[in-house]
């Protein structure tokens, strides 16, 4: 480990002596470019995060010089690839940059993965907020790209962190859209009755009888066979029971089904506001009479 550090010194350290030397145009910049590598890769081996993706932003900086933007984005993913081991905050600022030259380039697949992979990053700090912001650019470049399926998956996780943010129409408006695109795809359309359903259990965090009632009768008609699942008749108790203001038939309802098809946490954490809804206006009544 010292070893492979001492080795990444002395090549950064020759590195940055050919930048401050004398050389014919774009020949130290080679030349440095191939000492930095070299150190980034002694320091990955030590595992020294830190300095491994430090040197790869310097190695970036000389392909920009040098003209070499697909190089250069490469070589900001290889930093941001290190610092995700050490420094979440310089990993995304590093992915950034990758984007923007792979975008300038054309490159709109790869600038999508890379946004995606920020998007994950901000997940895993549970920056909700952030996160969808930044799945929500790499699904619009995954629908001009036409790869539908990782477009789905980023509007999905949109979906998720709306309703766990409370943004529940944005979640409807996704999950519906998305269960109309699957319809016509003979591969995606047995994942229809699961958009529904998820479209469905954010209706009923809504508080609104009509309004999920409603939206029943629209599932009924974009995908007739929706009303003979396990997830229409779920959706269709809990209208009811909520519409009774019946905690216990609600209660009743998720566990018939739950037996038969485990619940998700993210289907559980709403359904249970519904419940605590409906308790409190169960408590509210009793103080009433």
């Amino acid at each position: 480990m010292g070893d492979q550090i001492a080795r990444g010194e002395e090549f950064e350290k020759k590195a940055e002596k050919k930048l401050t030397g004398w050389g014919l145009f774009g020949s130290k910049h080679e030349d440095a470019a191939e000492l930095f590598e070299k150190s980034a890769n002694c320091y990955k081996l030590a595992k020294s995060w830190d300095q491994a993706g430090a040197v790869f932003v310097k190695l970036a900086q000389c392909h920009i010089k040098l003209d070499s933007k697909h190089e250069a984005a490469g070589s900001y993913a290889d930093a941001a690839h290190c610092y995700k081991k050490s420094n979440i905050k310089e990993a995304i600022t590093c992915l950034e940059q990758a984007v923007n030259l792979f975008m300038e380039i054309g490159r709109l697949s790869m600038s999508a993965r890379y946004y995606k992979e920020i998007a994950e990053l901000c997940e895993q700090e549970q920056s909700l907020e952030q996160a969808m912001h930044y799945y929500d650019k790499a699904a619009d470049l995954f629908q001009s790209e036409d790869v539908s399926s990782s477009a789905n998956q980023c509007k999905q996780k949109i979906a998720q962190f709306a309703a766990q943010l409370e943004h529940y129409q944005r979640a409807i408006d996704i999950y519906e859209d998305i269960a109309r695109q699957s319809l016509n795809n003979n591969l995606l359309k047995y994942g229809v009755r699961g958009h529904l359903l998820n479209a469905g259990i954010c209706q009923l965090c809504k508080n609104d009888v009509v309004a999920i009632t409603n939206a029943l009768e629209r599932y009924e008609e974009l995908d007739p066979t929706f009303s003979g699942t396990r997830e229409y008749k779920l959706l269709a108790d809990l209208a009811a029971s909520v519409d009774e203001e019946d905690v216990a038939k609600f209660t009743d309802a998720v566990k018939e089904f739950d037996s038969m098809t485990k619940l998700d946490a993210w289907k559980t954490t709403l359904l249970l506001r519904v419940k605590e809804s409906l308790k409190a206006k169960e408590m509210e009544e009793d103080d009433l009479t």
